[in-house]
């Protein structure tokens, strides 16, 4: 294990609090939220934003601690915090590509909570003076928002759910396969708000902007991924 990849994976952590941090309160007097009746375990949405937000950290500390009590000086203590004998935790090709996702998906929300401003909420709200938002991103696909949020979940689950990470090699997830069931669990899910929620976006905003949607929508017919989706 490298300084090198324990500093990637500093930065990695603090972009995933950036991007799933509120750029707004999210209930507030002056809102109206609707699409209430989602099922629960897609209305959990923002809270799962922080506990995987808080899971990030803490694998990051896992592997500072690794570093630390690897090298010489340590080493002979006898401190450990690793259930193999011998792990192999290094920077590999699925850890550069998640990574970079992770970058990339951060980018991406960062630039829609400044296009949106204070429209942008992780609860679906109605603000008092919202209106339709078509430039920037939002010029390419019409929810660019989760496309950054599916990014990120995916680059998290290449640098943390491979093999070659501290999870897979020290941590909880060294039976064989279980990092990737859960990653693709957790993108499964990522997706299902994802749908759920640009869903009801849309039909909202249909109903508050119907001429302006509709000629959007005709421009901009991808919800996350142009040609694709």
């Amino acid at each position: 294990m490298s300084l090198l990849r324990l500093t990637l994976i500093g930065v990695q952590a603090v972009c995933n609090q950036m991007a799933f941090t509120p750029p707004n309160p999210s209930v507030a007097q002056t809102v109206i939220r609707f699409h209430t009746e989602e099922p629960y375990f897609l209305q959990i949405a923002p809270f799962i934003s922080r506990v995987h937000m808080q899971g990030v950290y803490i694998i990051a500390v896992c592997e500072a601690l690794y570093y630390l009590f690897s090298l010489g000086p340590l080493r002979s203590t006898g401190l450990s915090i690793c259930l193999a004998s011998e792990p192999h935790i290094q920077i590999t090709l699925l850890f550069c590509i998640g990574w970079t996702a992770v970058i990339v998906g951060t980018y991406i929300r960062l630039a829609c909570f400044r296009t949106l401003k204070e429209f942008f909420t992780f609860d679906l709200t109605i603000h008092p003076e919202h209106k339709l938002i078509t430039n920037g991103f939002y010029s390419y696909v019409r929810h660019p928002a989760y496309t950054g949020s599916l990014l990120i979940t995916a680059g998290l689950s290449l640098s943390h759910l491979s093999r070659g990470n501290w999870a897979t090699e020290c941590g909880p997830l060294m039976v064989p396969f279980s990092g990737v069931m859960i990653g693709m669990l957790w993108f499964l899910w990522t997706l299902a708000v994802g749908l759920s929620r640009v869903d009801a976006e849309d039909k909202q905003m249909r109903k508050m902007f119907p001429q302006e949607f509709d000629a959007w929508a005709a421009r901009v017919p991808w919800w996350f991924l142009p040609g694709l989706i």
